[in-house]
């Protein structure tokens, strides 16, 4: 982000390692796929609604915490993608959110969310790390 932080890696490191492991396996996966390719078993969703564009990659922890990836998708002809920083179409892990099982993220979750992605699409070319 503009202050340098990077949100995805500072919730990847306040989750346990295994669920950790998980998550980036499944990112792993999908890469190695590529999405739309990738149909994702139900770890890997397109989201819908106010989140339309977004993708999440979920997994279920200890005492069914679920854990959830928000990424976006580069993608588009190479000369598009050479000038936003990019080799090739990517993945992009913008944060992370965990949520008790059964219970909904709430509209301030996702506002937070959608306000990262803008904040990340506004810089060109593109900051990641």
């Amino acid at each position: 982000m503009a202050d340098g932080s990077v949100p995805v890696l500072a919730f990847l490191d306040a989750v346990p390692s295994g669920i950790r492991a998980r998550l980036i396996a499944v990112l792993t996966a999908v890469a190695a796929g590529p999405p739309p390719t990738f149909s994702g078993g139900g770890k890997w969703e397109a989201m819908h609604g106010a989140m339309g564009g977004w993708y999440e990659i979920r997994c279920a922890g200890p005492e069914r915490v679920q854990y959830r990836l928000f990424c976006l998708l580069e993608n588009g002809a190479p000369e598009a993608l050479a000038a936003l920083g990019y080799d090739g179409p990517s993945i992009v892990v913008v944060t992370g959110l965990c949520k008790s099982h059964r219970t909904t993220f709430d509209q301030r979750d996702y506002q937070r969310v959608r306000a990262l992605g803008h904040e990340y699409r506004s810089a060109m070319p593109r900051r990641f790390s």
